[in-house]
C-alpha cells in the first residue's frame, strides 16, 4: 500500500510540476505538522473556488481542523492521523461530486490537484507511521534495556558508607542532572524519556535490582495517563515495581506526579497538556500513590503540593514547557527527595527489625 501510495504521489508531482519529496521518507513531528496544515490550507481554498462546498463539505473541513488541533500535542499519533485523513478524504469525496462551474479554471483545477498531492504525502506518511509502529511493537528491546547496559556493567559495587539510590522514571528524571543536585552522593539515574510503567516495570532487574541500591526513588504514571492506560495498569504496575523492590530488600519511595499546565501554549501548541493530562486524573493517581505507600509502609515523597498552583496547574515559573521542570522546578524537587531519602535510609530496615523479632528455636 505504501508503495502503491509513493508511486501515485509520485505521478502526481510530475504531472503537475510539483517539487518532490521522498515519499517513502516517514515525516518527523514538525514536517509532519506542516504537512497537515497544508492539507487544511488546500481544503480552504478549494471550499472557495467551488460553489456551495463551504456549505456541503463545511462540517468535514472543521472536523479536519480539529483532528489538525489534536495532532498539534501529539503529531507521532497513528490514530489522530487517521482520523485527520479520513475527514480529508470526506472532504475531497463530497468536492470531486460537487456540480463544477463550465468551463472550470485552471486555477481552481491546480487547487484541487495540490490537495491530492498534500492528501497523498500525508497517506505515505500515515503508512509509514504505522509500519514505524510495527517494528515498535516488535521490537526485541521493548523497554530500552540496552539504553543503560554500558552504565550498568561500569557500576561498581555500592559502598558501605555511602548508600546508593536509584532515582527510577520517566523524562522527568531522565533530565534531572542528580550530580548537580546531590553531590558526592551515589544517586543513580536511569529515567528514560517517554516510557510508561509498563516498560519501566520490565527493566526493574537490569536498571534497579542488580545495581543493589539501598533505595528506589520512583517517579512514573504521566506518560500511562496521556496515552489513556487504564487506571487499574498504573496501579498494578507500580505495586509490582514497589514488591519487587522490597523483595530485595530495598527500601521503596513512590513520588507523587508533577502537576501540569497549558501557560505554554502559546509559546508552542504542543504544550498545551491538560488535554492529554488531565489534573484530575494527576490528583487521583497521587492520592492512590500516597494511600498505597501508607498501607504498605512506603515512603510518599511529595513533589505535587509545592509545585501547584491555586488552579491545579504546574507553577507557571517551574516549567518551560508545562510538563517538565526546569531548573527552578527540580530546585524545589532536590530537598525533598533529599529529606525523604535521608530520613528512610537512617532508619532501620523493616525486614531487618521484623527479622530480629522473631524468636528462634
Amino acid at each position: 500500500m505504501r508503495t502503491f501510495l509513493a508511486g501515485m504521489l509520485s505521478i502526481v508531482c510530475l504531472q503537475y510540476g510539483v517539487a518532490q519529496t521522498p515519499p517513502t521518507a516517514l515525516l518527523g513531528g514538525d514536517d509532519a505538522l506542516k504537512q497537515a496544515r497544508a492539507v487544511v490550507q488546500s481544503m480552504e481554498t478549494v471550499s472557495v473556488v467551488i460553489p456551495g462546498l463551504d456549505k456541503s463539505a463545511g462540517p468535514l473541513l472543521e472536523n479536519t481542523r480539529q483532528a489538525l488541533r489534536e495532532l498539534q500535542m501529539t503529531p507521532a499519533s497513528a490514530a489522530l492521523t487517521h482520523r485527520f485523513l479520513n475527514s480529508a478524504r470526506e472532504f475531497l469525496a463530497v468536492a470531486d461530486l460537487m456540480p463544477k462551474p463550465f468551463p472550470f479554471p485552471p486555477a481552481a483545477e491546480k487547487q484541487m490537484t495540490d490537495l491530492r498531492a498534500a492528501m497523498l504525502r500525508m497517506s505515505v506518511h500515515f503508512d509509514a507511521l504505522l509500519e514505524h509502529e510495527q517494528v515498535l511493537l516488535h521490537n526485541p528491546d521493548r523497554d530500552n534495556l540496552h539504553r543503560y547496559a554500558e552504565d550498568n556493567e561500569r557500576v561498581g559495587a555500592p559502598q558501605a558508607n555511602s548508600p546508593r539510590v536509584v532515582f527510577f522514571g520517566d523524562s522527568i528524571t531522565d533530565f534531572w542532572r542528580l550530580n548537580e543536585y546531590f553531590t558526592g552522593r551515589d544517586f543513580l539515574n536511569r529515567g528514560i524519556s517517554g516510557q510508561v510503567t509498563g516498560e519501566m516495570l520490565g527493566r526493574m532487574k537490569a536498571d534497579v535490582l542488580d545495581l543493589h541500591p539501598g533505595a528506589m526513588l520512583l517517579l512514573a504514571g504521566t506518560n500511562d495517563i496521556a496515552r489513556g492506560t487504564p487506571v487499574k495498569t498504573i496501579e498494578n504496575n507500580i505495586s509490582m515495581m514497589a514488591e519487587l523492590t522490597r523483595a530485595h530488600q530495598v527500601r521503596v519511595l513512590i513520588a507523587s506526579l508533577l502537576p501540569v499546565s497549558d501557560y505554554k501554549k502559546n509559546v508552542n501548541p504542543q504544550f498545551e497538556r491538560t488535554r492529554m493530562r488531565p489534573p484530575a486524573r494527576i490528583w487521583e493517581l497521587n492520592r492512590w500513590i500516597q494511600n498505597y505507600c501508607l498501607q504498605n509502609h512506603f515512603t510518599y515523597v511529595d513533589y505535587y503540593s509545592p509545585m501547584v498552583d491555586g488552579g491545579g496547574m504546574l507553577k507557571d515559573e517551574l516549567s518551560d514547557d508545562g510538563l517538565h521542570p526546569n531548573a527552578r522546578g527540580y530546585r524545589i524537587m532536590a530537598p525533598i527527595a533529599a529529606k525523604a531519602l535521608n530520613t528512610d535510609l537512617a532508619a532501620e530496615p523493616p525486614e531487618k527489625a521484623k527479622h530480629r523479632r522473631v524468636k528462634l528455636f
